[in-house]
């Protein structure tokens, strides 16, 4: 079951290299989004991983306060870089990529 997900996870993120250097010329500027339930802890995990990299962060908390969007401006050399980042937050417990 293991090894489907794998797979299934790795066949996401070519098609999305895919998508992303056909729609773009880099290095370019990339908006990540993301949905982390509101802890300080996921809140600063997001952070960090844009740390001193020039990015503009701008953090908004759902009407509930239970989930926090995050946004991440930054500009970035290649698909690679985006794709990268994405799988390093993967590991937040909680966290939707848009």
């Amino acid at each position: 079951m293991d090894n489907d997900k794998e797979k299934e996870t790795a066949e996401f993120y070519e098609r999305l290299k895919a998508e992303l250097d056909l729609s773009n010329s880099w290095p370019a500027e990339y908006l990540f989004k993301f949905i982390v339930p509101t802890t300080e802890e996921n809140i600063l995990k997001v952070e960090d991983a844009f740390n001193c990299m020039g990015a503009v962060i701008k953090t908004t908390k759902s009407r509930t306060g239970k989930f926090t969007s995050i946004s991440v401006d930054l500009m970035v050399k290649d698909s690679q870089e985006i794709i990268d980042k994405y799988q390093e937050l993967s590991t937040i417990e909680g966290i939707v990529s848009l």
